[in-house]
């Protein structure tokens, strides 16, 4: 007779082995879905040939990988769009806004962060905020030493932003004509709790350095186990990353950014992400045409903490996207686009006319991209048709039965 004890363990394993195969089945037709929305993947794919690749120097003479994209028929009165990438990505991540800003006739300047993307890996007592706004300074030095300036960041590239308007005020007061903060944070507590809470988000921070520290000289081990659970790996990716339908190309495009980053570089500068505060610098961009936003879902950087930017800037508009995650420019990329070039367009206007921003009400406005909805109704209806006409195939028709 089985024991109450062995039968107890054969019931946790009947239990495991049930929910593993349920959890493998959940990943395989999310897999299954994403391949049918081929529909949402970008006209031109995701690689980019920028016009000028150079390498500048950092105050401490680490090498950053910059790229310039220049419009043929530039305009020298329009403004550069300098742009700043997040935490454990690069310059790669904008690729859909770049192509969309010079099409539109922008020069547009774009850089890997230190120790991301094409950039040399930094030492460790190097990997603050501060040391990434002074290579931004670096960055704006070699390839736009005059003129008007736009400055865009995502996540911790808008964290650089703000270190960037305390450390360099002269140069923002004198020529940054508007900013755009997308997805992030004038703060930087929380921003480890993934959406599950301040106990867990704690245990995050406190141990995920760490944890990663101690992973990273195995990290090469890991492309193969990468291979083999890539649907897993792509569920995670999309969980965190995206709040809608997007294509399996846009997962894969985003998990390879995100998985590039050596893992003692995404310890580095966790303790610089939750000890990063700027809210009184925000201050000095009152005068300042600001555009916060990012989307409903973004389980890093929340409305809630983009609200608190809005709050210290009267005249700023804030945009949230429904449906819409922490990578809100590849999810909903023309919306993101569309919003940047209206700043950019009200600051010039604003400026011609003599409007002080500082005389101009917050905006507050909830967004729904509307033409991506319609690509995923189509797509979805589109894959639903052929699987209809299979099964009327295999089914027996009622003169047989």
């Amino acid at each position: 007779m089985v024991s109450v004890g062995r039968a107890m363990g054969f019931g946790a394993a009947a239990a495991a082995a049930a929910g593993a195969a349920a959890a493998g089945v959940a990943v395989d037709r999310a897999a299954a879905a994403r391949r049918r929305l081929g529909a949402l993947d970008p006209a031109d794919g995701f690689a980019h040939r920028a016009d000028l690749e150079l390498k500048v120097i950092a105050s401490d003479g680490l090498n950053l990988h910059v790229e310039v994209d220049t419009p043929d028929d530039l305009d020298p009165a329009l403004p550069t769009i300098v742009m700043s990438h997040g935490y454990c990505l690069s310059l790669r991540g904008w690729v859909l806004q770049r192509r969309a800003f010079v099409q539109a006739g922008y020069r547009v300047v774009l850089w890997d962060q230190r120790s991301h993307g094409e950039s040399e890996k930094s030492e460790l007592a190097h990997c603050t905020i501060d040391q990434l706004a002074n290579d931004l300074r670096a960055v704006i030095d070699a390839t736009c030493p005059d003129g008007p300036l736009v400055l865009v960041g995502h996540s911790m590239g808008g964290m650089t932003t703000m270190a960037f308007t305390r450390l360099h005020s002269e140069l923002v007061r004198e020529r940054v004509t508007a900013v755009a903060f997308v997805s992030t944070a004038a703060g930087g507590e929380g921003l480890t709790d993934l959406g599950m809470g301040p106990l867990v988000g704690r245990a995050i921070g406190q141990a995920g350095p760490r944890v990663l520290s101690r992973l990273a000289p195995h990290q090469k081990w890991l492309a193969p186990v990468r291979r083999i659970g890539r649907n897993v790996e792509d569920l995670l990716v999309d969980r965190f990353s995206f709040d809608s339908p997007v294509s399996e190309a846009t997962v894969r495009f985003a998990a390879d950014l995100i998985l590039a980053t050596p893992f003692e570089v995404m310890a580095a500068f966790l303790p610089a992400l939750r000890m990063h505060d700027e809210h009184e610098t925000l201050a000095a961009l009152l005068d300042k045409q600001v555009l916060v936003i990012n989307g409903t879902g973004d389980l890093l950087t929340p409305p809630q903490r983009s609200e608190e930017i809005v709050e210290r800037l009267p005249g700023a508009e804030h945009v949230v996207v429904e449906e819409s995650g922490h990578l809100i420019m590849l999810e909903h990329p023309e919306v993101v686009t569309g919003q940047i070039l209206a700043l950019i367009d009200r600051a010039e206007a604003d400026a011609a006319a003599g409007i002080a921003v500082s005389d101009k009400p917050r905006v507050r406005r909830k967004v729904i991209d509307i033409a991506k909805g319609r690509l995923v109704r189509r797509a979805k209806a589109a894959s639903k048709s052929p699987e209809k006409a299979e099964a009327r195939a295999k089914s027996p028709s009622k003169a047989s039965s």
